[in-house]
């Protein structure tokens, strides 16, 4: 729009176009809470595609000799398959986890009493899987590299300008045959240079701390520089060469080891033949059998235990309470079984509390009768969780296996494809957007009977149906209490409605009190509202922020008040056909 200014007098129009909505933050789609193969522990890492999630967390293992992948690749791989988008990854491992590290020699060796490393690298990855020291073959690789961990190389060392440059490999390649992951070019040892080698790769670390005041868990981040490589950062820098020039433009020296700062470089070609990590420690992979899939509940000990410490699930739901700095829709914990491991109730209780995403629980193991899961649902009152039976096969992805998995795992995939087509106010449910993606089959071939039973007792089922397929066959929440928010649809609905509008009240806090005010947040909601009745999500609404509710006493106490009444579409589950036989002759009425 052309712009206009006033230099002698006159009158001057303007346009302001305030009937844009205003663009939500980014929102993550699934966060997925349970073992992988690699990443560290308890720290919530957005992934963006199955390959990102691969190449972060890992995906197949060798257990026993076979291949073996854990439910948690399987759901990532089944909702990016179905349209998902984002996915906010968190790792839960049992015991003590620490990554792993590898000095990187000077070129001039300083003696027993002094360290020789120019500088430490330690992998993102936690655990032993990090580790590939070993003897190395006659091609160069290492016997203990894989996919899943990675070795360095150094190249063209330049004593004349203090640079190097450093490749992280992955750890199963070999010399005739190098699989460069990363290369960073003219990176030095120098702090006051824009390419200081932590500068250009990262030194930041996470851990996780225990706040015995606040009674929970939370991540504490350390270092200096975020970290720009997805497969390590500099641990520490041993030997700086600050200033590497003099003044009079010749190379400086250290003045602790009396040596050129030439000599504090790494040695060029290091690492080619080599370039190992060691020293992690804690090995998730001490299953064997199918004790992941249909025998989950004999982990209730090791990996699936909800004790708390460190490491475990309890621990996972305490980071994600944190509403402020993790935002998604929805939650998922395959393998988490509710008549096994009470953990399930501390994701429900963040679910309540937080008030912005709707958390999918699984309820037995497998080979449960029907009477099981209906069971284990009476126990439970929330409309903030929902629950679906029973389980059902598929393909894994990292291994090509068939394996049963509860049916959280591939329901995140239908929500996904529901948002997608229609939008959170639809039902993930019925022949439309309800179809499980995937499914080979179902675990039960539920009658009509059973389908009755298990949604009186607020269990969604797992429908089979002739030349359809599998599919989601309710949509109830797991509330006592019949209302609207008995129902998936009306409660995401309020979810999404909560989540824009309470992002506009944050623009507005400790703004004047005022009608302009008032007026700014009305001429947000009111459009976006309109859009979502538009798109079927509500039958009607009303808006109140005027001086109706902002008396003069709501203003001095520094309050600011807003009323908003929904009427949520609902959704038709019971469909009544009357077919009525008439004699012959009977005339139709128009």
């Amino acid at each position: 729009m052309a712009q206009e200014t006033l230099i002698s007098p006159g009158v001057l129009t303007r346009e302001n176009d305030l009937s844009q909505i205003t663009q939500l933050p980014v929102t993550v789609g699934l966060a997925l809470v349970g073992p992988t193969v690699k990443g560290q522990p308890n720290i919530p890492t957005i992934v963006t595609s199955y390959s990102d999630y691969i190449n972060r967390f890992g995906g197949s293992f060798i257990s026993g000799g076979a291949a073996y992948e854990f439910l948690t690749s399987v759901a990532a791989y089944n909702y990016f398959q179905q349209g998902g988008e984002t996915i906010l990854v968190t790792r839960v491992v049992s015991g003590s986890f620490v990554p792993a590290s590898a000095s990187i020699l000077a070129s001039s060796s300083l003696g027993v009493n002094q360290t020789s490393a120019s500088f430490v690298l330690e992998t993102l990855n936690y655990g032993t899987m990090a580790n590939n020291t070993s003897s190395i073959l006659s091609n160069g690789s290492l016997s203990s590299g894989s996919q899943e961990n990675v070795r360095w190389e150094i190249r063209n060392v330049n004593t004349g300008s203090g640079t190097f440059t450093l490749l992280i490999r992955r750890g199963d390649d070999n010399t005739n045959t190098p699989v460069v992951l990363e290369t960073y070019t003219n990176v030095n040892l120098d702090p006051n240079s824009p390419n200081y080698i932590e500068a250009v790769i990262g030194n930041q670390s996470k851990t996780v701390q225990y706040d015995a005041d606040m009674g929970g868990y939370y991540i504490r981040i350390s270092g200096d520089y975020p970290n720009n490589s997805r497969y390590v950062r500099v641990k520490s820098v041993n030997m700086a060469t600050p200033n590497y020039f003099t003044n009079a433009g010749t190379v400086g020296v250290n003045l602790v080891t009396g040596l050129s700062y030439s000599a504090s470089l790494p040695l060029n070609g290091s690492g080619s033949a080599g370039g190992s990590f060691a020293f992690a420690t804690g090995n998730d992979i001490p299953f064997i059998g199918n004790s992941l899939f249909t025998n989950i509940s004999t982990q209730t000990q090791g990996l699936y235990s909800d004790a708390i410490n460190g490491d475990r699930y309890v621990t996972a739901s305490n980071i994600l309470a944190n509403k402020d700095e993790y935002d998604f829709e929805l939650l998922i914990t395959p393998g988490l079984i509710k008549n096994q491991h009470t953990a399930v109730a501390d994701f429900i209780q963040v679910a309540e509390n937080r008030g912005d995403f709707f958390y999918i629980a699984d309820l037995t193991v497998y080979g449960s009768t029907i009477g099981i899961p209906v069971s284990v649902a009476a126990g439970l009152d929330t409309n903030y969780a929902g629950a679906y039976w029973p389980w059902v096969q598929v393909v894994s992805q990292e291994t090509g296996k068939l394996v049963w998995v509860p049916a959280s795992t591939i329901m995140a995939g239908v929500y996904a494809f529901n948002d997608n087509v229609s939008a959170e106010w639809f039902a993930p449910a019925g022949l439309n957007r309800g179809g499980l993606g995937g499914v080979i089959q179902a675990e039960r071939k539920l009658s009509p009977t059973n389908r009755d039973n298990l949604y009186a007792g607020k269990v969604n089922p797992i429908a089979t149906f002739p030349n359809v397929g599998v599919t989601a066959f309710g949509q109830k929440t797991l509330q006592q209490k019949a209302s609207a928010l008995d129902r998936i649809n009306v409660r995401r609905l309020l979810i999404a409605l909560k989540r824009y509008i309470g992002n506009v009240g944050k623009t507005l806090v400790f703004e004047q009190n005022t009608t302009v005010t008032r007026n700014r947040f009305l001429s947000q909601v009111t459009p976006y509202l309109e859009s979502v009745q538009q798109r079927q999500g509500l039958y009607a609404f009303k808006v109140v922020m005027d001086d109706t509710n902002n008396t003069p006493d709501v203003v001095d106490r520094n309050q600011l008040v807003g009323q908003i009444y929904l009427q949520p579409t609902r959704t038709a589950e019971f469909i009544l056909l009357d077919f009525n036989i008439l004699p012959t002759g009977v005339e139709f009425g128009s």
